[in-house]
């Protein structure tokens, strides 16, 4: 059979670079980059080393390609491969059982990426009746898209362009986590005369060392930090006199609100000179237009989450730096089908919301704060997605699956993701989910949590899968393109998994379409694109309009913003009717060690340290890849980040072991010296034994995993949508000698 070259995409990171596969005989035989798509720039690929992988993997002797059932007890490494009918029957009997006996709330799920599709699984769950999917929202995404969205009537993103004159890096690490145009953009950006580039974060990272600007502040001060820029910028009078006047609401009361956060102020709080202070918020302010991009830094710090991001509203609001060229862009709605389309939930809001665990508890994120702000939004004709901005507070369904309060949840949909090292409070997870009735999980590798599942699921990985990136539908931008091959074996795509799931369970007027490539054509028909044009070129693109707020309807009024006042809320109408602030004001950091558990462990000469974790290192991402060879020998085991003088403190040097503590649990982890704050320490998270298999010992996934440490209890996370924190922590550390199990590299490896 002749051999043919087909666009396909990669689908390690969720960028899905084009890619070229030469097929023969319907397998993937050679694959290169194609510089004709998305990412259009030859030397991302060539900088990055995951791509050349997939080829690997597509037909890798640690892959899941059969329906397996287990046989013994859970972890026990039993299993029994089954029929994919015999599978889903069986699921879905269990499923209609647990319905019929508790109610639809029985049913959770849990979902991660990229290398999924977020709807099928949110539209089965809707049809099902339970509001119970969790993911990692609260500590990722939902935290800046709400801030955005009650701030400015929707979400703003960065026009980094020639005329750019000062970029912000908040929280975020490109080099480590992006390797896509963004950071080829932001290199030019630290190489240029003309733009001025500031990165904030307490660790001296590859970003921080392309800038002219490096800021470390104290984990979870970053509120006083943005609060103390503004002081400057008012105090000097360096803020848009007439954008403020015109279209931002509230700028008195925030002149009065933010005297108190001098420089000199927030320089015993942060640990930041007052002088740099001063110099950031001149250049962002003065060497407009000026963007400003933040990350997970700063949607991990629990407390302080909503209102760091509504004082970084405010710094690019009172700048004048919304909706003009270079600077912070208010985003397009989707000419395509909305997420909150396709997954059905406002179809069904009513039912789900009285199962809603979070009302109670997360005023914001559940569907009675998501009603409050769709009001606003739908003056822009635009829809937020819901399932990601309403989704379960992971507290809260472990508390169900625990006590079965206020209802019962007793089974569970995994679908890529590894919840017993990515989720907080690992010895919970662990608890919780071993009492359930039903664990199903959707994965390309036997996982410590598929380890303890009832059924795994073989998914089709990339190349065997198409993709469609659309950025949970809060843009007009869609990414990806066709498979190359049918899936190998018997794995499935997500969308044929949870189509022929849900049909068994009554859905099958809302599966119309029988394959997910006829989904997605279905899906761009507004956009006046079909599946084939998309796959060609990889991308749906539309660039954003500018100055939107000064469009005039038919009485040829402006626009203005979607927000209460229809301006920029500076002081925010909506968020005190939630029983959130006007202003914004800094929360107070998670503490993990109680008193008690400090005094005992100073006592044996641990040391009270500030912690962070979770920062993203290549060529790894969370707990996945780990299972390459090339990958490990790059990255051989989990790192605890320190610098000279904590290092000292603790009497360790380089390549030595620490044990960190808290009152939860513990963890080991190998030194590394590096430029950062003092008393402060970074550590790896996700690190597990993909090599031992599922021999009983869950891949040695409690030796150094940091969610051993944490929590995700609402008692400490932030009170209107729920975050927790895994950057303003603290823990105790302390050198120890035993030898780990990742100094003995495994010959399977």
């Amino acid at each position: 059979m002749s051999e043919n070259i087909l666009k396909t995409n990669c689908h390690f990171c969720g960028y899905l670079c084009g890619l070229l596969a030469t097929v023969k005989d319907g397998r993937v035989i050679n694959l290169e980059p194609d510089p004709s798509r998305y990412p259009y720039d030859e030397r991302i690929l060539a900088g990055c080393h995951r791509w050349k992988k997939n080829l690997d993997i597509l037909d890798g002797a640690d892959r899941v390609n059969y329906p397996l059932k287990r046989t013994g007890e859970r972890g026990s490494g039993q299993w029994m491969r089954v029929s994919w009918d015999e599978a889903l029957d069986d699921i879905a009997n269990r499923l209609s059982a647990l319905k019929q006996e508790y109610g639809a709330g029985v049913l959770a799920s849990m979902i991660g990426g990229p290398h999924t599709s977020f709807w099928p699984l949110h539209r089965f769950m809707t049809l099902f009746g339970s509001p119970n999917n969790m993911g990692i929202g609260q500590i990722c995404w939902n935290p800046r898209i709400w801030m955005d969205v009650i701030t400015f009537g929707w979400t703003v993103e960065a026009d980094i362009r020639p005329e750019t004159g000062c970029v912000f890096i908040w929280g975020t690490n490109p080099a480590e986590s992006d390797n896509s145009v963004f950071w080829r953009t932001l290199l030019k950006v630290g190489k240029s005369a003309d733009t001025k580039l500031v990165v904030i974060d307490p660790r001296f990272t590859r970003t921080a060392k392309a800038a002219d600007l490096w800021l470390s502040p104290k984990p979870g001060t970053d509120c006083t930090l943005a609060l103390s820029m503004l002081n400057v910028i008012i105090e000097h009078e360096l803020y848009d006199k007439q954008f403020v006047d015109e279209w931002c609401h509230g700028f008195d009361e925030l002149v009065e609100h933010v005297k108190p956060y001098t420089p000199e102020y927030a320089e015993n709080i942060c640990g930041i000179a007052a002088e740099d202070i001063c110099k950031a918020a001149s250049w962002f302010a003065s060497l407009a237009p000026s963007a400003l991009i933040s990350g997970r830094g700063i949607d991990q710090v629990g407390q302080s989450v909503a209102p760091t991001h509504r004082a970084i509203c405010c710094l690019r609001a009172i700048t004048g730096n919304i909706d003009v060229p270079g600077s912070c862009v208010i985003a397009e709605g989707s000419d395509f089908v909305s997420e909150a389309d396709l997954e059905l939930t406002l179809q069904h809001m009513d039912e789900l919301s009285k199962l809603c665990l979070n009302t109670k508890y997360t005023p914001l994120q559940c569907y009675e704060g998501y009603k409050q702000v769709e009001a606003l939004t739908e003056k822009a004709g635009r829809k937020l997605p819901v399932r990601y901005l309403t989704s379960a507070h992971p507290d809260l369904v472990l508390r169900a699956m625990e006590t079965s309060e206020p209802y019962a949840v007793r089974a569970l949909i995994v679908e890529a993701t590894n919840p017993l090292l990515t989720y907080a409070d690992t010895h919970r997870v662990y608890n919780a989910l071993m009492g359930l009735d039903l664990i199903v999980v959707l994965d390309y590798y036997m996982t410590p949590t598929a380890q303890i599942a009832d059924y795994v699921l073989p998914s089709a990985a990339a190349i065997e899968r198409p993709t469609f990136q659309a950025h949970g539908g809060v843009g007009n931008i869609a990414y990806g393109g066709a498979a190359a091959v049918k899936p190998y074996y018997e794995r499935k795509t997500d969308y044929d998994i949870f189509r022929a799931l849900g049909i068994r369970l009554g859905q099958k007027e809302n599966w119309r379409s029988a394959t997910f490539e006829q989904a997605c054509s279905q899906t761009l028909a507004p956009a006046g694109m079909s599946w084939e044009e998309y796959c060609e070129q990889g991308l749906y693109f539309r660039p954003p309009g500018y100055m939107k707020h000064l469009m005039t309807d038919d009485e040829m009024r402006p626009f203005g913003f979607a927000t209460t006042t229809g301006k920029i809320e500076l002081a925010s109408e909506l968020l005190p009717k939630l029983g959130g602030q006007r202003l914004p004001e800094p929360g107070h950091a998670r503490q993990l060690c109680s008193s008690e558990f400090i005094a005992e462990k100073e006592c044996d000469s641990w040391l009270h340290l500030y912690l962070i974790t979770g920062g993203r290192k290549q060529p790894y991402n969370a707990s996945m890849y780990m299972n390459i060879p090339s990958f490990r020998k790059m990255r051989p085991y989990p790192e605890v980040e320190m610098n000279e003088v904590t290092a000292n403190r603790l009497g360790v040097k380089l390549g030595d072991s620490v044990i960190l503590a808290t009152d939860n649990g513990q963890a080991a982890f190998k030194v590394v010296i590096t430029s950062m704050a003092d008393d402060l320490i970074h550590a790896d998270y996700g690190w597990w034994h993909p090599e031992w298999g599922d021999d009983g010992r869950l891949g040695g996934m409690w030796e150094s995993n940091i969610n051993c440490l944490t929590s995700c209890s609402l008692d400490q996370s932030e009170a209107l949508i729920g975050t927790w924190s895994y950057n303003a922590l603290d823990c105790m550390a302390k050198k120890v000698d035993k030898v780990l199990s990742w100094d003995e590299p495994s010959t399977d490896m």
